[in-house]
């Protein structure tokens, strides 16, 4: 049995807090940078290279790239051969929020309750995702969420008769119906399968696989680069003003489901689709 400290959970937390506010994931620029050479609609491909220079002023002055620094989503890869000592995980993992929204001069998003909507002040608590794993080894990924794009997802109970087109149809559907209000370009995250909560933690999941990453499984793959194709010909582009990159990817996670089920959640990121992970 292996144990971890608490305050190496606080610290390590904080830290990717303001990482991943601060510090564009390399995939993610480097596709965005492909993405301009192909633009050949000059406003598109100035807001591609507007993208790319505000992450460099972020990273240079070490400030937010975006003024939403999002909801924390922590999801916490438990080896069971882990010991947490000194304290409690969670609080150990929304004290690192805390520190790390605070030190960062993070915008603080939180609301304590959906309907009385009075500010927490310390952007906590976290949405925490837990899954146990063999090993003796902790691992934790920082996902900032912010709204303006997470308030265009949306999940739906298809029927087993609606098959692959269903899938797909609903899928475009929701990117149409986001237009330009997620700051593309996006990156589209899907859940397909399980229960109606596994759907939506399955398309939350999805999004913190690189960009530049496809599914494991050749048929998911290629619906992936399929359904890309379809999202970027619908012209939205760049922040909605037209172009070839509405999308920077189409990343699909799946599990099994019921006879007379076929969950589809749609999880939308912008641009920045920021996570940071340490392997404790």
């Amino acid at each position: 049995m292996r144990e971890i400290n608490v305050e190496k959970i606080t610290e390590a937390v904080a830290k990717m807090c303001i990482d991943a506010n601060y510090y564009l994931n390399d995939d993610i620029k480097n596709t965005i940078k492909e993405a301009k050479e192909k633009e050949d609609w000059d406003i598109a491909k100035g807001i591609l290279d507007k993208i790319i220079v505000n992450s460099e002023i972020a990273r240079d002055e070490k400030m937010p790239m975006c003024q939403d620094t999002g909801m924390a989503c922590v999801f916490v890869e438990i080896g069971q051969e882990v010991h947490i000592v000194g304290g409690s995980l969670e609080e150990a993992i929304n004290n690192g929020v805390a520190e790390g929204y605070v030190s960062g001069y993070l915008r603080k998003s939180v609301v304590k309750d959906p309907l009385d909507r009075v500010n927490t002040k310390n952007n906590t608590p976290a949405i925490i995702y837990y899954n146990i794993v063999p090993g003796d080894k902790l691992k934790i990924t920082v996902a900032p969420k912010g709204f303006g794009s997470e308030n265009m997802s949306q999940l739906k109970m298809l029927k087993p008769a609606d098959g692959l087109e269903g899938v797909k149809e609903f899928i475009l559907k929701v990117v149409k119906e986001a237009g330009p209000n997620p700051c593309p370009p996006i990156v589209v995250g899907v859940g397909i399968g399980g229960t109606f909560d596994r759907a939506a933690n399955l398309a939350k999941k999805a999004l913190i696989r690189p960009v530049s990453e496809r599914n494991a499984n050749k048929f998911y793959a290629d619906l992936e680069e399929e359904l890309l194709e379809k999202i970027n010909s619908l012209g939205i582009g760049p922040q909605g003003f037209g172009g070839k990159t509405t999308a920077l990817a189409v990343n699909i996670e799946t599990y099994a489901t019921h006879i007379a089920g076929l969950p589809v959640a749609v999880n939308i990121n912008c641009h920045a689709t920021r996570h940071a992970e340490v392997e404790l």
